[in-house]
């Protein structure tokens, strides 16, 4: 138990992070398991007026799909999704 405080200690200090703030039925149509992104303070230094921020589950079967057909660009990986900034231009 010694050797584990001080990781308990570093573990109850690590801030929890935001939820993704998702939104929407689904990306390109309702039901789809994409779905748009708005802001936060981890997802707003993707954010950009000529894209779409969009949050794919990371074991969706078909993600390299959804990059190929949308133009999307992988920007991040975070709490079990991956984010494409999706170009509307």
């Amino acid at each position: 138990m010694k050797h584990l405080l001080p990781l308990l200690l570093i573990a109850a200090c690590t801030p929890m992070p935001e939820p993704l703030p998702i939104f929407g039925d689904g990306y390109r149509a309702d039901g789809d398991q994409c779905r748009r992104v708005g802001e936060n303070n981890f997802t707003n230094q993707f954010l950009d007026d000529a894209a779409d921020l969009v949050a794919c589950p990371e074991g969706m079967e078909n993600l390299g799909v959804f990059a190929l057909d949308t133009g999307g660009v992988e920007v991040a990986r975070t709490q079990g999704f991956v984010l494409y900034s999706v170009p509307i231009r």
